[in-house]
């Protein structure tokens, strides 16, 4: 299912985001910190973040109708994501407010250079449960495509994966942050999109080193012949793999100044180019342009462009 044509107008790609929030508290330095050293930073930010909640907010700004499926606390935290929400006109009827846990948080550190280094409380995150993701059914069979990822427990990543399919809905399945996953849920996902890093955790027994270790790892996660995994794999882009083939599609050049949240970027807009209808190269080359964009700004949500900014960039 695509989004459809109204006269000669295309319709807002539906998207349903399963996934985290976390309030990011983002301190940046000259460079990243060795075990044991204490170093100053020269800004702190405080804002939106979790992997799920970046990539509604992405899609909303490239144009889709989103709702996103979460878990929050009764805290201050939570307010920081319920504001910019709103503001994005993403749907939350489907967030749950948890009354006994705090929302999740990510304590994130960059350097200079554009590199960094996160670590994540999830909270709440981790309370949300397959019978949450049961209420947004009716929203999950209207969607174009759902997205998941892996800040969330396993079972409700896959049952999210398993009702999309049930209701004909495409599948993204982000395995990020990496962990195990069995080759039944894999199959649940039309699409894998790990990075570089995430692949090699999720096929240890497969050198993902070179390029062609790369494809044989991705190709090691395929469950069938409709599914494609593809492969971030930062400044040299993307590369698709199906069980027939394989290409890859060369970044957009950037002045990198943040690399938090470029994924999700690129996940976001893949989804909403799925959606559109775009064909894979297209839409790999879309969501290229989306993250090129993001790595040029501070922070994760605040990177997240609008959909003006992609299309300038495509068409330049």
């Amino acid at each position: 299912m695509v989004a459809e044509q109204a006269g000669d107008k295309l319709m807002a790609a539906k998207i349903v985001v399963v996934g985290d929030f976390n309030a990011d508290l983002v301190t940046y330095l000259k460079r990243l910190p060795r075990p044991g050293e204490t170093l100053n930073g020269h800004n702190f930010l405080t804002g939106s973040g979790g992997k799920g909640s970046n990539q509604a907010i992405a899609a909303a700004r490239l144009g889709a109708d989103v709702t996103f499926v979460g878990r929050v606390g009764q805290d201050s935290f939570a307010e920081i994501g319920l504001k910019l929400w709103q503001q994005e006109n993403i749907n939350t009827d489907y967030l749950v407010r948890d009354f006994e846990n705090p929302s999740g948080i990510a304590t994130i550190f960059v350097g200079d250079d554009g590199e960094n280094m996160i670590v994540v409380a999830q909270g709440a995150n981790l309370k949300l449960s397959p019978a949450d993701v049961d209420e947004a059914v009716s929203a999950i069979a209207r969607a174009d495509v759902l997205i998941t990822q892996l800040g969330l427990q396993f079972e409700t990543v896959a049952h999210a994966l398993k009702v999309a399919k049930e209701q004909g809905t495409v599948t993204i399945l982000n395995p990020a942050p990496a962990g195990a996953l069995s080759p039944d849920v894999l199959a649940l996902a039309d699409y894998i999109t790990p990075n570089e890093g995430e692949l090699r955790a999720l096929t240890p027994n497969v050198d993902a080193a070179a390029d062609a270790g790369i494809e044989e790892a991705a190709r090691s996660l395929l469950t069938h012949d409709a599914q494609t995994v593809v492969v971030t794999l930062g400044a040299n882009g993307a590369c698709w793999v199906q069980r027939g083939g394989s290409d890859q599609v060369p970044a957009f050049k950037a002045e990198v100044v943040d690399t938090v949240g470029a994924g999700d970027a690129f996940n976001a807009a893949f989804a909403v180019a799925l959606a559109e209808g775009k064909a894979l190269p297209e839409a790999l080359r879309f969501a290229n342009a989306a993250a090129a964009i993001c790595v040029t700004r501070p922070g994760a949500a605040a990177a997240m462009p609008a959909r003006a900014e992609v299309d300038e960039l495509l068409s330049s």
